[in-house]
């Protein structure tokens, strides 16, 4: 269930905090029982929920200039995400939730498709009608009191208007099929000496993908996230 109160100011002033740091809101909802949204650290249930995360090459630039993706430690992009959105959550009296550092495992991909329209592709990755699969979840703010958040909205998911669906036949090992994704087949590929192609472009599947190319990751950034699935320096 999703809840609209009409305080357009305070979204735009939230919009405009994230964008400082190249992340953008990905809507909200507000917690319904199976939800399986933690309590606040005051003991008190969360009464609305707002996504952050980010769409393209913005949030990843001001990433590549922060202190975590120099310091040579591990998980740099978790760690810049927790302080950055840490500290909006506290400015605003909220909680912060994170799609990593578990278990447990909050259910971000469930409460994205309760925020906002996207769905599940066939690459197992959510698509979104505009950002295509150039997108990602870096956290959650939790409010105990409604905040304001724009409903989430009804467009049909792309996937369901692809009669080629060429994300299914771009991978070079064959890894995505019509019953599942093998992730050690895809692994093992990118490890290995022929999988150069897809550790320093990235994921060709992803690229196959016509929706939102406008978004597309950059070299870099498609590298760093493949260096990360591969077993280098984690995300």
């Amino acid at each position: 269930m999703t809840c609209l109160i009409s305080d357009r100011a305070r979204w735009t002033v939230l919009q405009a905090t994230v964008a400082e740091h190249g992340l953008i809101l990905r809507g909200g909802f507000r917690p319904c029982e199976g939800d399986n949204v933690p309590v606040l650290q005051d003991g008190r249930p969360a009464a609305a929920v707002i996504l952050i995360g980010n769409a393209g090459a913005a949030m990843f630039e001001h990433f590549r200039r922060s202190p975590e993706a120099a310091d040579g430690l591990a998980h740099p992009l978790d760690r810049w995400s927790e302080r950055v959105i840490g500290a909006v959550a506290r400015h605003l009296g909220a909680s912060a939730l994170f799609p990593f550092g578990g278990p447990p495992w909050h259910p971000f991909q469930r409460w994205a498709q309760s925020a906002e329209d996207v769905a599940p592709s066939p690459t197992g990755m959510l698509i979104h009608p505009d950002y295509g699969l150039w997108h990602a979840y870096r956290g959650a703010l939790a409010f105990a009191e409604p905040v304001p958040f724009p409903p989430r909205g009804q467009r049909r998911p792309p996937c369901a208007d692809c009669p080629d669906r060429p994300c299914l036949t771009a991978c070079p090992v064959g890894a995505l099929t019509a019953v599942g994704y093998d992730v050690g087949r895809c692994r093992s590929h990118v490890v290995s000496p022929d999988g150069a192609a897809c550790r320093d472009g990235g994921c060709q599947a992803r690229a196959a993908c016509p929706v939102g190319q406008a978004f597309r990751y950059g070299a870099d950034q498609a590298a760093f996230h493949m260096a990360a699935f591969a077993g280098g320096p984690p995300a």
